[in-house]
């Protein structure tokens, strides 16, 4: 297990009673070499008045700890014990730390990134100092309720620019300052440095830049004006939505490579992954995520950045907040008008899987106790399902008592911190409904509700009622040796009413009378559903009933939702012919949740989107149905027996959407065919001369990222080897190149090739974040579970140690992309609860194998297989 120490609550709560922390002055040395570099650091702070002889503790993970003094006496470096350093006996009054340190670069996303360019050499850094890794690059009271103004000093290789929270100005001799910020966390502090090409503009008088690697430089001037057109609209529109104004001094977004998340939200230097600058085609999908992306992190200046959270316990408070107005506030200020419609593909079904697992948590838990159980609440609770809740909250109180409320917030806590407690009070003071009811049915709570129709005709008369079954556990504190996962979760399927309240939208549909394939809307009903302990609705309507009833239309609640038989018996012929795509998506999660939880095959899936599919319009849809089509349906789902004809469906179905767009007028969904069609492709020929000629017959030309994505499933197939994969990174020295390379080389069926990736990933602790992950994506291929059987034990004992090794990220890498999904059997089941029981896990492992184990109940379920589930 990792040595070091995690904070407490506790521990948090008693050092904020005890100090304020006023300023930290900070320098970095960049120029000392390519392991470490200099950090010197000066914290003043008080202790309070009736605080004496009290001993408290600073932050730090050196690589060599030189010299400390605190008000000018040293002490002992010697005394650092993990990660924390002893300040016993402080008096009341003000106090200075000095701290002067050697830290270590990463090379896993956290702390100080140090990055190499294998395209020209250059070299770049960047912070990610989440959580408790600002340890790793300064000395800190490291917890969010001590907000400090940081002043900064960076030495950098000549030639660079460094990016800072603030205005940066170059001194000469590679000394850049940083402006001052104004209070902020330590989690929040940023710096950037390398020869970043650099885009300048000012918008309102605020100065804006965007910033990416020299090699990317093309791609980035490309995309500049889109970019900056987002970051224009919604920065403006979020000041028609906020009353208080942007709070820091410019804004500049960097785009850096090997980055773990989408984005983070320092304050005036937002990062992103660079995949977000895009070297090969991409469809209109990708760039509006790219922009919602962008207005996620613009939001977080406001909600998390001006006004942070006390503890790591609301964290949805940041994340869920940022999340609905990056979709809300895209779709009301730029081109992409629709984006509630990739939401509920993508988004929200990753909020309803994690929810449905035993690690599922309230989207505000109360018992966060430690730094390291808040780490595993990144997750689609506190992103998706708080977005969702938040969706619901406007759609029943309204969006002008919603964003009275949000400003009321802002101006209560700027520049503090705030509760769960605070925001729902500042909500209360602008309306007169029950707030607080409302959070505690929705967000103290875990689970999905499922909503089902009963429709009923008789004598001109139709009459719809809704059964409405909560589906919640009973969450509490972490007890690793009570439940695999740590956490008590009971009752997973409770038919004892509905436990939320809903509104709704009920979409009524008809048959065209000119087009049996197509349906028009009737009409709408809108439905306030109380969690009532009959849970249930009723209603009648006189006429002839709908061909289709469909519950939450326009997807504004978190529920799953069924069809009654005459409704099902529409989706199944005619659901290409609703006529907006949110309300297809609606149809098409509802599939997916019913096979999942086993009441509906998955050949049935197939069936629907092998007949509704090449009518799609909608990009976001036919890329999430594909999605799921091939990697759950046709990998996990049917049997191994089972899989060439799914697989054949597919690349029929991919073949008819190719052929639907030969005329050039959807270049987006002709890509997203061209992809899977490659990525389902059980037969070589097509694929490969595609690769040697360059190109898809009628477009698109194979830029980096297809040529990569032919040659990875060729390998799969056993159609190419080593030179091929040579010659084609030769082609593409990129970063990227060199990952496509790693995923290559770990998919060929060779033994030898499978070993040396497995030893790259588990023994030698040199690939990068981004170079394991590839690698990992390449080793584990259905087409190979007899090859490769006998590394699906050997994960389990290797992934442990890794995680320990490296930490919370290459575990979370490791437990995500190294676990052998393709193995759904009850073997692999049981050595994966044999770990669970028996080993020395960390906390993220630990989490990504129950996720994942729970997963693959899930799939033996479905496959129906009887198995002792043993407790899970």
């Amino acid at each position: 297990m990792s040595t070091m120490s995690v904070l407490t609550r506790d521990e948090a709560q008693t050092r904020a009673r005890l100090l304020d922390v006023h300023r930290y002055t900070i320098e970095l040395d960049l120029t000392t070499g390519e392991d470490t570099f200099d950090s010197r650091t000066v914290i003043r702070f008080t202790v309070r008045g009736d605080q004496e002889g009290t001993d408290t503790f600073v932050e730090l993970k050196p690589a060599e700890l030189r010299s400390v003094t605190l008000d000018g006496h040293p002490l002992d470096p010697e005394k650092l014990v993990e990660n924390r350093l002893p300040l016993p006996g402080l008096t009341a009054g003000e106090h200075e730390l000095r701290v002067d340190a050697s830290m270590r670069y990463s090379r896993t996303g956290e702390g100080m990134h140090r990055f190499t360019d294998p395209t020209d050499g250059e070299t770049y850094l960047y912070t990610q100092l989440f959580m408790d890794d600002v340890q790793r690059v300064f000395a800190a009271f490291d917890q969010p309720d001590l907000k400090s103004v940081f002043d900064l000093t960076v030495t950098a290789p000549e030639g660079w620019t460094v990016l800072a929270n603030g205005i940066t100005e170059h001194l000469g001799e590679g000394r850049w300052q940083a402006a001052p910020t104004p209070l902020i966390s330590t989690y929040l502090v940023a710096v950037a440095a390398g020869p970043w090409h650099s885009i300048r503009t000012e918008h309102r008088g605020l100065p804006f830049g965007i910033h990416c690697r020299r090699s990317l430089a093309p791609h980035l001037d490309a995309d500049a004006e889109e970019i900056l057109d987002i970051t224009r609209q919604c920065y403006d529109r979020y000041h028609e939505k906020f009353e208080e104004p942007y709070p820091f001094d410019s804004y500049d977004q960097a785009f850096v490579p090997e980055f773990n998340a989408g984005a983070m939200e320092n304050p005036g230097l937002v990062t992103f992954r660079d995949e977000f600058i895009y070297r090969s085609a991409v469809t209109d999908t990708e760039r509006q995520t790219r922009g919602m992306v962008i207005a996620h992190e613009m939001a977080h200046m406001w909600f998390g950045d001006l006004v942070t959270l006390q503890w790591w316990d609301d964290i949805w408070l940041n994340e869920s907040f940022a999340e609905y107005m990056g979709y809300q506030t895209l779709t009301e200020a730029t081109r992409f008008t629709d984006t509630w419609t990739d939401f509920g593909v993508v988004r929200k079904a990753w909020g309803y899987d994690a929810d449905q697992r035993p690690s599922t948590h309230p989207v505000a838990p109360e018992n966060v106790d430690d730094t390291a159980s808040a780490l595993l609440n990144f997750d689609g609770i506190s992103y998706a399902k708080g977005a969702s809740a938040l969706r619901q909250l406007v759609a029943w109180l309204g969006e002008k008592d919603f964003l009275a409320g949000i400003n009321t917030h802002f101006a209560r806590h700027k520049f503090a911190n705030a509760t769960l407690a605070d925001f729902i009070d500042s909500l209360a003071s602008g309306t007169e409904r029950d707030v607080h009811a409302w959070a505690d049915a929705w967000l103290r709570t875990t689970g999905v509700d499922t909503l089902t129709p009963e429709v009923g005709a008789t004598d001109g008369y139709w009459s719809l009622a809704i059964q409405h079954e909560g589906s919640h556990g009973v969450w509490t504190g972490p007890d690793p040796a009570q439940d695999r996962d740590g956490l008590t979760h009971l009752s997973t399927h409770e038919s004892a009413g509905g436990k939320r309240p809903h509104r709704i939208t009920i979409g009524l549909y008809d048959h065209d009378l000119h087009d049996a394939s197509r349906l028009t809307l009737r009409g709408r009903i809108e439905e306030d559903l109380a969690a009532t302990p009959s849970g249930s609705s009723s209603t009648s309507t006189m006429g002839s009933r709908p061909a289709l009833v469909l519950l939450n239309d326009g997807d504004f609640t978190y529920a799953k939702i069924r069809f009654d038989a005459e409704s099902l018996e529409t989706v199944r012929t005619s659901l290409s012919g609703l006529p907006e795509p949110l309300t297809r998506a609606v149809v098409w999660n509802a599939l997916r949740d019913a096979v999942r939880d086993g009441e509906l095959p998955a050949s049935a899936y197939l069936d629907a989107a092998r007949a509704h599919l090449p009518h799609e319009t909608d990009l976001a849809l036919v890329q999430g149905v594909l999605a799921f089509s091939a990697a759950q349906v046709a990998d996990r789902y049917l049997t191994p027996e089972a899989r060439p004809v799914a697989l054949s469906t597919l690349t029929d179905l991919c073949r008819d959407l190719i052929r639907r767009t030969e005329d050039g007028s959807n270049p987006g969904l002709r890509l997203i065919a061209v992809r899977h069609f490659i990525d389902v492709a059980a037969h070589p020929d097509t694929i490969a001369a595609w690769l040697t000629e360059g190109t898809v017959p009628g477009g698109p030309e194979l830029d980096p990222e297809l040529r990569w994505r032919v040659l990875g499933r060729l390998a799969v197939l056993g159609a190419t080897d080593e030179p091929a994969i040579a010659a084609e990174l030769e082609r593409d020295p990129s970063a990227t190149g060199q990952e496509g390379a790693a995923r290559c080389r770990a998919a060929l069926p060779d033994p030898e090739a499978k070993r040396t990736a497995w030893e790259a990933m588990f023994t030698t602790d040199d690939l990068s974040n981004y170079l394991f992950t590839a690698t990992a994506q390449g080793f584990w291929q259905p087409e190979q579970a007899d090859l490769v059987r006998e590394y699906v034990p050997r994960f389990y004992e290797d992934a442990v140690a890794l995680a320990a090794r490296r930490g919370p990220a290459m575990a979370d890498a490791a437990g995500r992309w190294a676990f052998p999904t393709h193995a759904v059997d009850p073997e692999t089941l049981r050595l994966g609860e044999e770990c669970l029981r028996d080993a020395d896990l960390t906390p993220a492992l630990r989490r990504k194998l129950v996720d994942q184990l729970d997963d693959l109940e899930r799939a033996l379920r479905v496959r129906g297989v009887q198995f002792s589930p043993s407790g899970v």
